[in-house]
């Protein structure tokens, strides 16, 4: 007889949670906690794609009774860790709420594993992107680099791409956890690379695999429209629904890495799957593929039929020029294989735009600066 694991999804009210929680059930017992903060769920309701199978348990990852009765009760075989504040100009703003999140609420689950003497067969971690910063540059040589942090006044001067050690310019090299050092640039890629530490510090001395995924831009049909800070794309889908030319920051050229959520989904369904005797694992989840934003926010306005993009001069503090994975270590541990292509992706997520229509607000406009 095939033993049912249980699974705790932390965040799992969430964007991804909802999707992870709908591929896992009818084979393992799956437990969603989640506070239903209302900058996600306006409504302080669980989502109505929440599968009901799984079972729902309201609960805040910084409160240590959260963790304790949640373990206590279900004593999960595998827990994957999704909770997490997100906003990178956000966390500029509100660093004690970011850090309380994304820091405390994973000190206290591991506390809580801790006064319980549970040991789970795995842990799953969602990190991000955000933590390699600007990232590794190469030069027209071919030399390696990383590049500073683009300050503000840096910016103001329309001054995009990263310098390097002797003032020059260079392109940007695809993330990979095995050859590009973290370096975060904003308080959310901070506290992301915390929760890594923090995680991996523990799960070594407690013999507890880990799994980190250090995801690129999610996207897709499901993501919280009246979230002022949530990803770019869903920006620029609520201004395609208006009719409105979609505005482009930084001359157009930001380059990112978009990945669907049912990728996403699929990258996390495997990591949790993997055998105990993987060990550690620490992969990049990406499309294989980037692009300018120019290019995707065309893309967008093609498949919306809305005016084409505009480029403008301005910028948001902490964000990085490029973005981009190499996922072949994650075909290799996980058998990763992304199948969601943009225009496939766009598709879904402007049919969830036009259900939300008329949702007002710039998820950009904390520490957005003008030309």
């Amino acid at each position: 007889m095939t033993h049912v694991k249980t699974v705790l999804i932390s965040g799992g009210a969430g964007f991804i949670g909802t999707r992870l929680a709908r591929r896992l059930v009818g084979g393992h017992r799956v437990v969603l906690l989640d506070n239903l903060h209302p900058q996600v769920h306006k409504n302080g309701a669980w989502p109505t794609d929440s599968p009901a199978e799984a079972e729902q348990r309201f609960g805040d990852v910084t409160e240590a009774d959260a963790w304790n009765s949640a373990i206590a009760d279900y004593r999960p075989n595998i827990i994957v860790h999704l909770a997490a504040e997100t906003g990178t100009g956000q966390s500029l703003t509100e660093s004690h709420r970011h850090a309380s999140v994304n820091v405390t609420g994973t000190a206290r689950m591991l506390d809580a594993l801790s006064h319980s003497g549970h040991r789970p067969e795995a842990i799953v971690l969602a990190s991000s992107r955000a933590v390699y910063g600007e990232g590794q540059w190469k030069t027209v040589q071919g030399d390696l680099y990383y590049a500073t942090s683009r300050g503000e006044q840096q910016l103001a001067e329309g001054k995009w791409e990263p310098i390097g050690p002797d003032g020059e310019e260079g392109q940007a090299v695809a993330h990979s956890a095995a050859s590009v050092e973290p370096r975060p640039t904003n308080v959310y890629a901070a506290t992301k690379l915390a929760q890594e530490h923090l995680l991996s510090s523990w799960c070594t001395s407690m013999n507890v695999p880990l799994r980190i995924l250090r995801l690129q831009n999610v996207y897709g049909a499901g993501q919280a429209l009246e979230n002022s800070y949530t990803g770019v794309l869903t920006y620029f889908a609520r201004q395609a629904m208006a009719g409105e030319p979609i505005n482009v920051y930084e001359g157009g050229d930001i380059v990112r890495d978009f990945v669907h959520v049912d990728d996403v989904v699929s990258a996390l369904s495997a990591a949790l799957a993997l055998p105990a005797e993987y060990g550690f694992g620490l992969v990049d989840i990406g499309s294989g593929s980037a692009g300018t934003l120019l290019e995707y926010a065309t893309i967008l306005a093609e498949v919306a039929g809305s005016p084409a993009p505009e480029t403008s001069e301005r910028f948001r503090l902490g964000d990085v020029r490029a973005a981009f994975a190499d996922i072949a270590p994650a075909r290799a541990l996980l058998g990763y294989e992304p199948q969601v292509s943009f225009q496939d992706g766009v598709v879904g997520l402007l049919e969830w735009a036009r259900q939300g229509a008329g949702v007002s607000g710039d998820p950009l406009h904390a520490l957005v600066q003008s030309e």
